[in-house]
């Protein structure tokens, strides 16, 4: 759905590219999430950004209520703080039921960030900041993902996005 809608203007390229890099998580312990999380962590740090430009985590089993995945990405953004990695790696977030805080529970919004499973997204903040130069109005893409998906409407959205449902 992302790239097939064009919701992530880069994500076609990188995926096109092979560089980005797909870790499973099958752990539901809080001390394997964050040890997987940190090794990933120091995985896309540790490696050539044209061997992997941007790491999926993706999350099979103890995360299914959203708020336990809150917590989580939580400490895993309060982790790159502490580490003073935020300059190097941002964190995007998806989840099968995402909801955006102060958002209607049956707005399409939050079909933007909706996936099948629990995932977290490591970018490379350079990385971003290059494709971001080229992008006049960066802000403008979320809305225009809106848009795209208030255009196809609701029962093709949840056709292509059946989880989320």
């Amino acid at each position: 759905m992302v790239v097939g809608l064009n919701l992530c203007p880069f994500a076609s390229n990188v995926i096109a590219r092979d560089q980005v890099h797909y870790a499973i998580c099958d752990a539901t312990t809080d001390a394997q999430l964050k040890q997987f999380f940190v090794n990933e962590l120091q995985r896309l740090l540790g490696t050539n950004e044209n061997d992997i430009a941007t790491s999926l985590l993706l999350f099979t089993q103890g995360l299914e209520d959203f708020g336990d995945y809150l917590a989580l990405l939580d400490w895993f953004q309060q982790l790159l703080e502490q580490a003073e990695l935020t300059e190097h790696v941002q964190l995007a977030s998806f989840h099968p039921q995402y909801q955006f805080e102060g958002v209607a529970v049956d707005d399409l919004s939050h079909y933007t960030n909706r996936s099948p499973y629990p995932t977290i997204h490591l970018l490379r903040q350079d990385q971003m900041a290059k494709v971001l130069a080229h992008v006049p109005d960066p802000e403008k893409i979320y809305i225009d993902n809106i848009k795209t998906l208030n255009k196809i409407g609701r029962r093709q959205v949840e056709a292509l996005c059946p989880w989320g449902k």
